[in-house]
């Protein structure tokens, strides 16, 4: 009986001592990259919803079909979209409704079974596109370093055709690059120049006109909410509380490209994201997130390749960044490289499918 007593403690102890689950834990948020051997075009922008997330680029010139790519939270899949042009962006509201634009006017919409190209009605490129309905979206474009080509290009979709919106201090002869807002009403534009457009209600404003704060262009535009707007290009980080823009002093390792924020209308407090509230993305592979209140330098953190592009995932778990050889100029029959890369917690190995 002493002996059996003896037994079951010992059992006991271990069992004790036996950790309650076996799971590994998470890894720890950090940047990794997703996909880049498997990919032969640059990559440019990305945007998802749920567990679908779309990434677009192409080869710039360098022949072939322009790149989409569909992630289904387990695989990414190519999804032949054809044509040469290449996307620039990628925007949408659902699954079925995702709107991708690029080179030469290109506009193509993905209803989650099938492209369908739309007529734009301009030889220039598309650069930026936003959407916050089926049937209420904006894209806009331009010739950079052109003045004479068509410019000053914003287009508005309604459901059933895209239509050109006309500036009132145009024609400035500007490229646009990007477009974002909290709705039709409450609408920014950035371009060539420093340019700032704010469309409140139906006016739009050209923000920059008396004292323009950037140094260049400005790339691109996003925000957290209405009163939390940031633009960047170059070296020039500036942010709107939706009345005014003020410059932001960040060091910065790199020139800027990109900027993505986590989204929030009804928490305007998105600091609280434990990821950060704002993402900056740009050459040599710059990586900048804010952390309540203070600017994390990532620029010795992989990938180092150029970055173009970048999203906030609306779980608020993650950042995206997207990029590659977008910059050398174009080479017919070169392949481009294209990197797909995430900050967050947990496992980035992702299958690729062609």
């Amino acid at each position: 009986m002493r002996v059996s007593s003896v037994l079951i403690l010992a059992a006991l102890s271990l069992l004790s001592c036996s950790p309650k689950d076996s799971t590994p834990a998470p890894a720890p948020a950090a940047w990794r990259t997703v996909l880049d051997a498997e990919l032969d075009r640059a990559l440019l922008s990305i945007w998802g919803t749920g567990s679908d997330v779309y990434a677009v680029g192409g080869a710039l010139g360098n022949g072939g079909e322009a790149l989409a790519l569909h992630f289904d939270g387990t695989t990414w899949s190519d999804m032949h979209a054809g044509g040469a042009e290449s996307f620039w962006w990628v925007h949408g509201t659902s699954s079925s409704d995702v709107w991708m634009v690029g080179t030469a006017g290109r506009i193509s919409h993905w209803n989650g079974k099938t492209f369908t190209p739309y007529v734009s009605g301009t030889s220039a490129t598309i650069w930026g596109v936003f959407a916050f309905s089926a049937s209420d979206a904006w894209a806009v474009g331009g010739t950079p370093g052109d003045a004479k080509a068509p410019n000053d290009v914003v287009l508005h979709f309604d459901g059933t055709a895209w239509n050109p919106e006309v500036l009132p201090d145009a024609p400035l002869g500007r490229s646009l690059f990007k477009v974002w807002g909290t709705s039709s009403n409450d609408l920014y534009v950035v371009g060539e120049a420093g340019t700032l457009w704010h469309r409140k209600g139906a006016a739009w404003k050209l923000e920059s006109k008396d004292a323009p704060l950037a140094s260049g262009t400005l790339f691109t535009v996003n925000g957290c909410n209405g009163g939390d707007v940031y633009a960047v290009g170059g070296g020039d980080v500036l942010h709107s509380d939706g009345t005014k823009w003020s410059k932001i002093d960040v060091t910065l390792s790199s020139q800027l490209n990109g900027v993505a924020c986590m989204f929030s209308e009804t928490d305007p407090d998105a600091q609280k994201h434990a990821v950060g509230s704002v993402v900056l993305v740009g050459s040599g592979g710059l990586k900048q997130r804010l952390v309540t209140g203070k600017w994390i330098d990532e620029f010795a953190v992989a990938p180092f390749t150029d970055l173009h592009g970048s999203w906030a995932d609306a779980s608020g778990d993650a950042f995206w960044a997207v990029g590659g050889d977008f910059l050398s100029g174009a080479t017919p029959g070169k392949k481009r490289r294209g990197v797909i890369a995430r900050f967050g917690a947990g496992d980035v190995s992702h299958v690729f499918k062609k």
